[in-house]
């Protein structure tokens, strides 16, 4: 029967049954007593709440009403602080202390006046029953139409976007207070259950206003358009929300009832940020729409992996038009990192995104460019994965204020009870952002069946029951003509159920009546279709008008039910919950079969969650077909209030945050985003936790006076963070200081973090994990894990345990079949057999342990690698691969493919191996497996099982370090369907003795690269005793059975012994410059400085007043310049006339030293010499200092017997002469030979001075340079500014970018730390990090209280340094106090960039490592973040030299600023040990002369310095490789010690370079065996200073006629380019710029990545003139230009000497387009000032040489008219033109050499400048005229003779230059063509004939 409308699950009384059974007692005057109304009245006038305007009458109202209302003490404390707020939280207690007597006078009050109005009207009278039920009914209706659930305080009325009608239905508050049923709630109680009814609402939605309509597509612009161009309007929801959604991008919160368009809402928001990066082209009626697609990214999360397939393809269908990519991230479906680069909406889960998030590494690029998050079934929060929702929210809204980026962040639900709070959380403006649609807005409202079967949950009686209450209500809805879903808990419940109504249907006689479904119109199509199913059961159960759905059907089947449902077919489909959230299939009628729901993860059955129950709910009715959805849910009785209070009532949701805080603060200090408490607390701030702990701090044990005293909560989340961190400590996971606070991630924590561990399972693996522990023993391990607490044994289960146990479980399982890791271990190991598994609930926890477990083991594993545990790795790697693959290690390997289980069984039988099956042919393995068909497959696959064969070489550095060198070959082939892009190995070394790992390194092997030979370097400590071999296993991450193991062996290994000679500095007192004895050099340094520091006064004497070499090794800023300068003086003063050298190992060096010196010594003449500077031979000859580089002193002491400067030089300086461990290091090594062999050949002493810092092998390096007394080698110590140095270790085996990044927050840490006011230089390995660095140090200033704390300048001073700036990146990190520093930048971007940082305008320098060698820029701090760089010729990241490290370590600390300074070295862990080490101590120095020995052999050979191998031998002893050759024989893998040995060694070396140079046709060999004749190719590479096998390249490929493009091609295949870098993901560069080149590079070679390809491209691009991709490209450019032309010139020599003309023409022209950046075939007028090159095609040739040579001023002006030439360009176009040389050609023989021609070229017009330099505006060296003389034969195509011709600088004009050309000996005709070819501009050609027979 209809009851009041005031019930409720606790059966409690209402107001109204309470005043009729209130027994009708005087009322006493309680008008003074406490907790009367008066008293009420009083107290809330005198509230805040009442001072700012409220009613107090209201007030009143409002509060009484919570008292009659509400029941529990913490929801009445809640709810009164709603009303009055935390500032009169006195009177809110005195109220609750009182709430009983203010209630009871309530009461009294109510009755009096009810007495009174009866006495009115006659006197009191008794209702009769049925008048006291139509009052309560009236008294009902009269608080509906007064909506007594509107928000406290008029709240929500005051928010623009609440829309509620509180006859609809609803039943909560905003707040989440509960309401009573709706008015017509029936309860119905039956034989076999209890059902309560709740109608639909009658009333709809309040009808649209005036202002109010929904929104016509067509007036929406063309993105909105097209992409619902299937709609005509939005519905109203939609067009409510549009405004917000579409027109803003503020956060917002949609909270709206299933099937009222939140979807697409949220395309709304979607399309915001489309049109943000879109650009639309409109042509007529015509629009195009242009999309950035690279430049966002959107993140879309659903909680259910079904419900991500559906978005994915609801969101693919409506954005296809736009080729918008939407793909879908989840634990079923990953994606490759090249497909999330081209994907812009990535459907995800929450934990799938979390750990993406939390994971700094190579999907940075992906969080960095995420503009747009939605979170969809944000009400999740209350669930167990609601944490999860908290930290990604809290960890977006993080980064966002600190990377001060747009993430917009929307919030889709259901209806939410506490909504505000909510929103609050996602930080959306309330009145903005926040939408809330009540149930009305349901399309079809809903009629609601709660159902409570008799009998216990679980009983059969129960199960019974709900199966006859079921088909009760089918049958019911049947007969309505209705369809129904009925919603089962499981796969097998659908068939089962199924069964059940047909069964029950025929015994009652109903299934032909209702069931049948053959007489549908469509049920003969249907049949056909659905006899296509393989499917046995959907086919059966169709013409009884059944089918069933669920995720274990094939696709297909899915959607033919999903059809037929549609179209009718089915009436009753019987599925699971995935259909509710992954299919949008409404019906007329759900149900709800069951509540019990068995969670593998808890395991054992639970309620079904009310967001399930609510989604399912939504399912029903159908809009457009009823009028009203019929949902039932059937459960048991005991769960019936549960789920009416449930789903009515929706409670307050509250955060699950706790329950996961220590594993969320862990995986955000593994990330690096909190690193200590105030961080922590911070960030605790920003989680849903902390909104309802504010709310409803009673709830989670915050008492009133804790947040009165607190409002912010900051000591409780203090508390909770320091808790948290305790457990975390004490698990290992990180390292929390106490006294700091200090948050420091550790290796285990951070795996826990990646691997989404919980830390209690961390607990069990530290105390259960043993160095060697077997299989068994990592299974049992596995199987306590934290993750399978919940798993229960139970007693049903055991048999089949007990049976899986004996006939599948090959390992010994710990515990019995009873115990919960038994179960575990057995079921796990089950799975990995393959096992048949009968009961379903073991069915369902076996599939979740091998979810589990999969990850588990593999958080195992990188704890074994961290622990270096070879053994227990090796066992677990196999674990893991064993559950990937679901096959035994044990197993034969090619049980990996799909081959018959007979061959598995076959090879097995016989025992053969992989490499037993690599050997035998396709007919041999049929005839082994008796199948010779199989035979090709087998073998086949065999061929593609991944298999790596490892080449090692070892090379001692000192006694127990040891560098390991890999050669890598892949031995299999490539199967992109089962390798993909990359195979991923494990490659470590392992300890012989012990297993303990040495080293360990992953090794990630991409198809394009397959055929390489891959090479890794590495250290590896050795003990002693010696082991007597380690152990190289290299391991596929995914394959069973790929294991390679190689043996090193130490037998032979020969240990160096080092003695370390270190120069104690002496307690000198500090030398006086007055010492120098020379006013004129003391004048120079008494503008500096007194007094020498120790370190020079400790040299001095030797230095200047003697002429011994010496070596000095101190400490970078020790002041070893000014000791170099005493060696100059003591030179000068000796040899007054003769030459110093400095030699510089870098340009940039060269630079600094020059500027310095030219300052400060102007008495003398000093010269650069390097590749960017080339004077004139006369301004050498003049100069007193030649600054140069080891490659350019190289080139021309080669030929020094021609130089006579060679041979004045008295005093070579070589600075950093440690570098002769580098690749550049042979080249000192034949310097300084080749200078002792000059000073024996012209007896004048040459005295050498070396300079570094200090070396572990000084000894040897002095004994080489000849030093007697003048060794030094100082340690670090000596700094004149102490240095503090400090080595942090972060995470091994990760990738590059993510290591590099996790260094960001602890380097700006410590910039706070330690130089928080003072100057701060951070060292990068490259450009690109240079400015990702930069960019994370903005973001968190821009977590700091002062954003520019590191700007010390004005803002107007800033606007002018920024107008001066033109890289962008540069620009935005100034403004921060940020500067950056590389190659990269333009000059003048660099120079302000120093300048601000050495006035220390700006406080951080983020730089390459260039800059500690080219600038001297000193700073307070210096921070080496990474030690590592990218090698492009390995194409893998090396180490960096110790050098390189150490010099930058020289910058940190400023002499006469600073009293001390610090240095920091960002490693790895594991190399943290090897930097302490040689850091303190010095890198001991070897040679590696041995490896190119060939070209400096040739270059002595050339010079006729060698001319046998006994002289070759004999200068080797005179370098340093000699010297190592006998300290560390086993680095040069020299086994035999003996002075025999040793010298068989060398005669090696020396055949195998003779061999080599043979080969390149270099050298020739006399029948002697032993003397040496160098050919003229010889003498040209080394007179170009190229390689011999840049010669051979160019004998090999080089023809007569010879094109443009195979020039080209021989030019960029030469030696010199094989260290041209090509960068990570360059080859995807190159090969789109191939396409737009003139000449394809795939002509050229198959591979993108080959740097000679790239130097073909550059040098096209150069051409073309067409604009970069990346900056990188440009300063390579300038590298490959840099070498070209030495290779031309020496491809035209070689041409020469092979004779072949048209080669030679060719190379030239390929020079003169190169310098004037044009194409061979452009109009060389048009490549002048004002003009764009043009080819001769398109542009007419207006002139010639002939006729250029006589045109006058005017006529040039008059060329400038006819080409327009713009006004600005015109006079430097004129003066360009007139400068081009045209030349009066003359020849004739001369007189006194017969055999000569003497060939005159006079000048027709001035040229450009005086040094005669040339017009070549794109190339980056100034290029200076020269011509080309030959003596041709055309007709034979030959070249005679050559000879260049340049004019001298300053030569006049007017006179001609001159050349003598020899006539060839053989030339027996009267007359020859001599041609005249500049070597700049193109078609510059003269030829005449000249007459030999006549002379002058």
């Amino acid at each position: 029967m209809p009851i009041s409308g005031l019930w409720s699950d606790s059966e409690e009384l209402s107001d109204d049954e309470y005043i009729l059974n209130e027994s009708l007692t005087s009322i006493s005057d309680e008008d003074s007593l406490v907790g009367s109304q008066e008293w009420l009245l009083e107290r809330c006038c005198k509230t805040k709440t009442c001072k700012l305007g409220i009613d107090v009458d209201e007030l009143v109202r409002q509060t009484m009403e919570v008292l009659t209302t509400t029941h529990e003490e913490i929801e009445l404390q809640s709810r009164l602080i709603d009303i009055f707020g935390f500032d009169d939280l006195d009177f809110v207690v005195d109220v609750v202390t009182n709430s009983a007597t203010l209630i009871r006078s309530y009461n009294q009050k109510r009755i009096a006046e009810a007495a009174a109005l009866a006495s009115a009207s006659g006197g009191p009278k008794l209702l009769s029953p049925e008048e006291h039920l139509r009052r309560i009914e009236e008294r009902a209706k009269d608080l509906k139409s007064k909506q007594p659930g509107l928000p406290i305080g008029s709240e929500i009325e005051k928010l623009p976007h609440v829309y509620r009608n509180h006859e609809a239905g609803n039943t909560l508050s905003a707040f989440g207070n509960k309401y009573s049923l709706p008015l017509g709630t029936t309860r119905t109680s039956e034989e076999i259950y209890e059902e309560i009814a709740i109608p639909y609402p009658k009333n709809r939605p309040l009808p649209l206003n005036g202002k109010e309509k929904l929104i016509n597509i067509d007036d929406l612009d063309i993105i909105c358009k097209n992409t619902f161009k299937k709609y005509k309007t939005l519905n109203r929801v939609q067009s409510l929300v549009f405004p917000v959604a579409y027109g803003t991008n503020g956060n917002m919160l949609i909270s709206a009832p299933t099937g009222a368009g939140k979807t697409d809402v949220a395309l709304l928001t979607v399309l915001r940020i489309i049109s943000q990066y879109a650009h639309v082209s409109t042509n007529g009626d015509d629009s195009t729409v242009y999309l950035e697609k690279d430049k966002f990214k959107i993140i879309y999360v659903a909680p259910l992996k079904a419900l991500a397939a559906e978005i994915v393809e609801k969101l693919g269908q409506r954005l296809a038009w736009l080729g918008v990519s939407v793909r879908e991230l989840t634990g079923d479906m990953q994606l490759t990192r090249a497909e999330i680069t081209k994907t812009q909406i990535i459907v995800t889960t929450p934990e799938k995104w979390d750990v993406v998030t939390r994971k700094s590494n190579g999907d940075n690029d992906l969080v960095e460019k995420v503009r747009l998050l939605i979170i969809d079934e944000v009400h999740m929060l209350h669930d167990d994965r609601g944490s999860v929702i908290e930290s990604l929210v809290a960890r977006t809204l993080r980064q966002v204020e600190s990377s001060q980026s747009m993430i917009r962040i929307v919030g889709l639900s259901a209806t939410l009870p506490n909504f505000i709070d909510v929103s609050d959380f996602l930080r959306v403006d309330r009145k903005e952002g926040l939408f809330y649609f009540d149930a009305s807005f349901r399309p079809v409202p809903l009629e609601q069946h709660f159902i409570g079967v008799k009998g216990k949950a679980g009983s059969r009686q129960a199960s019974e029951n709900t199966d006859r209450v079921t088909y009760e209500k089918v049958v019911d809805m049947l007969r309505q003509g209705h369809q129904i879903m009925v919603f089962v808990n499981s796969r097998k419940d659908t068939l089962k159920t199924v069964n059940m109504l047909r069964e029950m249907a025929a015994t009652e006689g109903d299934l032909d009546e209702l069931f049948d479904s053959t007489f549908h119109p469509k049920y003969k199509s249907a049949a056909y279709d659905i006899n296509k199913s393989k499917n046995k059961d959907i086919r059966d159960i169709l013409k009884y008008g059944f089918g069933i759905h669920h995720a274990g059907m094939l696709r297909t089947d899915r959607n033919l039910t999903e059809r037929l449902f549609t179209e009718g077919v089915v009436k009753v489909l019987c599925c699971t919950a995935t259909l509710a959230w992954g299919v949008n299939l409404p019906a007329a009628a759900v149900i709800i079969k069951g509540t019990q729901v068995y969670d593998a993860k808890k395991g054992g059955f639970t309620d079904l969650g009310i967001t399930d129950v609510i989604q399912i709910f939504g399912r029903a009715g159908r809009p457009q077909f009823e009028s009203y959805g019929i949902a039932f849910l059937c459960t048991t009785g005991d769960r019936l209030a549960h789920y009416i209070s449930a789903v009515t009532q929706q409670h307050p949701i509250e955060s699950r945050f706790t329950e996961r805080l220590v594993d969320n603060l862990n995986a955000e200090i593994a990330l690096g985003t909190v690193t200590n408490v105030d961080e922590a607390v911070q960030w605790l701030g920003y989680t849903y936790l902390y909104v309802r702990m504010l709310k409803n701090p009673l709830g989670y044990g915050v008492t009133w006076a804790e947040l009165e005293n607190d409002f912010l909560l900051g000591q409780r989340r203090r508390d909770l963070i320091v808790s948290a961190a305790r457990t975390l400590h004490r698990m290992q996971m990180i390292i929390f200081d106490e006294r700091t606070g200090a948050l420091t991630a550790k290796d285990v924590g951070r795996i826990a973090s990646e691997f989404y561990l919980l830390h209690n399972s961390i607990e069990i693996f530290n105390t259960m994990l043993k160095p060697r522990a077997t299989e068994a023993d990592a299974l049992a391990m596995l199987s306590m894990s934290g993750e399978f607490d919940g798993l229960k044994s139970r007693n049903e289960e055991a048999d089949e345990l007990t049976s899986l146990r004996d006939k599948y479980v090959p390992c010994q399982v710990a515990g019995t079949v009873d115990t919960s890791n038994g179960k575990i271990n057995i079921l796990l190991q089950s799975y990995i057999s393959r096992a048949p598994i009968d009961s379903f609930s073991l069915v369902s926890d076996c599939a979740y342990v091998a979810q589990n477990s999969a990850r588990i083991s593999r958080a195992l594993f990188m704890i074994a690698l961290n622990r270096r545990w070879g053994q227990v790795a090796l066992v677990l790697l196999a674990i893991c691969k064993a559950i990937d693959k679901r096959l035994w290690p044990f197993e034969h390997e090619l049980a990996q493919f799909d081959l018959p289980k007979n061959v598995i069984q076959r090879l097995e039988d016989h025992e053969i191996s992989i490499e037993d099956l690599r050997s035998m042919s396709n007919s041999e393995i049929g005839e082994l497996i008796r199948n010779r068909g199989l035979g090709p497959v087998v073998a086949r696959y065999v061929r593609q099982i991944p298999s790596l064969i490892i080449e090692h070489s070892v090379f001692p550095i000192v006694r127990n370090i040891l560098r390991v060198h890999l050669n890598i070959i892949p031995d299999f082939q490539w199967n992109d369907h089962l390798h993909g892009q990359s195979e991923f190995f494990w490659i470590w070394v392992e300890d012989s003795d012990d297993s303990t790992i040495l080293h360990s390194e992953k090794f990630i092997l991409s198809k394009k690269h397959l055929n390489d030979t891959h090479e890794l370097d590495f250290f590896i400590p050795l003990d002693d005793p010696l082991p007597s071999q380690v152990y190289i296993r290299a391991i596929s991450n995914t394959w069973i059975g790929t294991g390679n193991v190689t043996a090193i062996s130490f037998q032979h290994l020969i240990r160096p012994e080092n003695e370390t000679i270190q120069t104690r500095l002496l307690p000198l007192r500090p030398l006086h410059i007055s010492a120098l004895k020379n006013k004129v050099i003391e004048n120079i340094y008494s503008k500096r400085f007194e007094y020498f520091n120790p370190m020079q006064t400790m040299v001095f004497h030797c230095l200047y007043y003697t002429n011994s070499n010496a070596f000095i090794g101190s400490p970078t800023g020790s002041g070893k310049t000014v000791a170099a300068e005493l060696a100059i003086w003591a030179a000068f003063n000796k040899y007054p006339k003769s030459k110093v050298v400095y030699i510089a190992p870098m340009k940039a060096l060269v630079r600094e030293r020059v500027d310095d010196w030219s300052a400060r010594l102007k008495h003398l003449r000093v010269v650069e010499l390097t590749g960017d500077s080339s004077p004139d031979s006369r301004s050498i000859r003049k100069a007193d200092i030649i600054i140069t580089t080891p490659e350019k002193f190289d080139g021309i002491s080669r030929n020094w017997q021609t130089r006579k400067f060679v041979q004045q030089v008295s005093l070579i300086i070589m600075d950093e002469i440690h570098l002769l461990a580098s690749d550049r290091g042979p080249i000192l090594e034949m310097i300084v030979s080749r200078m002792n062999y000059i000073s024996a050949q012209t007896n004048q002493p040459v005295r050498l001075l070396g300079m570094s810092t200090a070396v572990a092998n000084a000894g040897d390096m002095a004994g080489w340079l000849g030093v007697q007394e003048g060794l030094f080698n100082f340690p670090q110590s000596i700094r004149p500014v102490p240095l503090d140095m400090y080595i942090d270790g972060f995470q091994d085996n990760t990738g590059f970018c993510p290591l590099m990044k996790s260094m960001n927050k602890p380097a700006f840490m410590a910039i706070k730390s330690h130089s928080p006011t003072k100057p701060a230089l951070i060292f990068v390995a490259s450009r690109r990090q240079t400015r990702l660095t930069a960019s994370d140090l903005i973001n968190f200033c821009g977590m700091e209280e002062n954003p520019k704390r590191f700007l010390n300048m004005s803002e107007d001073e800033l606007l002018r340094v920024l107008e001066q700036i033109s890289d962008e990146s540069l620009k935005l990190s100034l403004q921060f106090g940020i500067g950056q520093h590389h190659a990269g930048l333009v000059d003048i971007d660099r120079r302000v960039v120093q300048e601000l940082f050495s006035k220390n305008k700006i406080q951080i320098l983020v730089a390459t490592s260039t800059l500690a060698w080219g600038v001297n820029l000193p700073a307070h701090l210096v921070i080496i973040k990474g030690t590592q760089y990218f090698d492009a010729k390995v194409e893998g990241y090396k180490d960096m030299d110790l050098t390189d490290i150490l010099q930058m370590m020289g910058r940190a600390g400023r002499p006469a600023f600073d009293t001390s300074g610090v240095a920091m070295v960002f490693t790895q862990e594991s190399k943290k040990v090897f930097y302490k080490r040689f850091i303190h101590t010095g890198f001991p120095v070897e040679s590696s002369l041995h490896k190119v020995l060939e070209d400096h052999l040739g270059a002595e050979i050339a010079g006729g310095n060698i001319s046998n191998k006994q002289e070759a031998l004999d200068f080797l002893t005179c370098t340093f490789l000699f010297r190592r050759v006998h300290k560390n024989p086993s680095y040069y893998g020299l086994e035999d010690t003996t002075q025999d040995g040793t010298n068989s060694y060398l005669v090696q070396l020396v055949e195998k370079s003779v061999n080599e140079l043979k080969e390149s046709l270099c050298l020739r060999v006399q029948a002697d065996g032993s003397t040496f004749l160098s050919t003229p190719f010889l003498n040209i590479g080394s007179y170009y200073y190229i390689s011999h096998k840049t010669v051979r390249t160019i004998l090999s490929k080089s023809e007569r006629n010879i094109t443009f493009e195979d020039g080209l091609k021989i030019m960029s295949l030469a030696a010199e380019y094989d260290e041209l870098p090509v960068r990570h993901n360059e080859d995807l560069v190159n090969a789109e710029l191939s396409k737009d080149m003139r000449y394809s590079a795939e002509s050229m070679a198959p591979f993108m990545w080959d740097p000679h390809v790239k130097a073909f491209l550059l040098i096209q691009a150069y051409l073309s003139r067409i604009e970069l991709p990346i900056t990188d490209y440009m300063q390579d450019t300038v590298s490959v230009l840099d070498q070209c032309l030495r290779i031309l010139q020496a491809c035209i020599d070689i041409s020469a000497e092979l004779g072949r003309l048209s080669t030679l023409l060719t190379f030239v022209q390929i020079m003169q387009a190169i310098k004037q950046a044009v194409w061979f075939d452009d109009n060389p007028l048009t490549a002048l000032p004002g003009l764009e090159p043009m080819p001769m095609s398109q542009s007419m040739t207006v002139t010639s040489l002939e006729r250029l040579g006589d045109m006058s001023t005017k006529d040039f002006h008059r060329l400038a008219d006819f080409f327009q030439v713009p006004e600005e360009s015109r006079y430097e176009f004129v003066h360009v033109l007139s400068s081009i040389p045209v030349v009066d050609l003359t020849c004739y023989r001369s007189k006194e050499k017969p055999n000569e021609l003497i060939v005159s070229l006079s000048r027709k017009h001035a040229p450009l400048s005086r040094d005669y330099a040339c017009y070549t505006p794109k190339f980056p060296k100034k290029q200076f005229e020269g011509w080309l003389i030959l003596l041709i034969n055309r007709e034979k195509d030959e070249v005679l003779s050559l000879k260049r011709l340049r004019p001298r600088p300053n030569h006049p004009w007017q006179k001609p230059i001159e050349a003598l050309i020899k006539i060839p000996s053989k030339f027996d005709r009267n007359v020859i063509e001599l041609a005249c070819i500049s070597d700049t501009y193109l078609y510059n050609t003269f030829t005449m004939t000249v007459d030999i027979s006549k002379s002058e």
